[in-house]
């Protein structure tokens, strides 16, 4: 008797965890916005700055600092996710199936702002993440090969998002929906004269899963 009833327990307790395991990871929102200030930053570089690795003292930083424990998880987990980089959600667009996540980095020398698609598959999907976009698709256009006469060294790069404009949205197929995301080209380096920008769809079926990206064309630079 005792046997059957522990059993029973069991079974439950197995039920339990695999409909916990099945429903996969929290969802992202705003509960995970948190604002840097000039306080934290001297304070976190000064306790930071000969520590290794740094990004993971700052993390630790931001709690003392009073972050939500979730703005905390979430630095945690874009640390993981992007293999030692030291990142702050400062802004939260809610979207479905996916949605915005704003990013700072303040250790960054350049692009200290990017941004993220959440709550999808992947959970997080960097949108700075350049080895995701169609470059062969681009590279091959004849837009790009005719820029190449003017810029002969034009290549793309990150963008430095603002945290203000949001990506344009799409239909999709089947249920599915488009964001329009802008890179910038540069003539070789990032500090070197703009060739311009490139546009690119990012694509999700009705249920936010990633299905890659299209090349959509270039506009030109903007007259100096």
């Amino acid at each position: 008797m005792h046997c059957a009833r522990l059993f029973h327990v069991l079974a439950v307790l197995a039920g339990c965890a695999l409909a916990q395991s099945q429903s996969g990871p929290a969802k992202i929102d705003s509960s995970a916005v948190w604002q840097i200030s000039p306080q934290f930053l001297t304070t976190a570089h000064a306790a930071c700055d000969t520590s290794s690795p740094a990004a993971g003292c700052m993390i630790d930083q931001m709690a003392k600092a009073g972050a939500p424990a979730d703005a905390v998880s979430f630095s945690r987990e874009l640390y993981k996710q992007s293999h030692g980089d030291f990142g702050v959600m400062t802004g939260f667009q809610s979207q479905s199936p996916v949605a915005f996540a704003w990013i700072t980095y303040p250790l960054r020398a350049n692009t200290n702002y990017g941004l993220l698609f959440v709550n999808g598959q992947p959970p997080i999907i960097n949108v700075e993440d350049l080895k995701l976009l169609d470059t062969k698709a681009m590279e091959h256009s004849f837009q790009f090969q005719d820029l190449k006469n003017t810029f002969p060294q034009a290549n793309l790069w990150p963008g430095d998002r603002d945290g203000k404009t949001w990506p344009n949205s799409q239909a999709g197929p089947n249920g599915g929906i488009q964001f329009v995301v802008s890179y910038p080209l540069r003539n070789g380096c990032h500090a070197c004269a703009s060739a311009g920008s490139a546009l690119f769809n990012w694509n999700f079926d009705a249920q936010g899963k990633f299905l890659g990206t299209t090349f959509l064309g270039l506009l030109s630079a903007p007259l100096q």
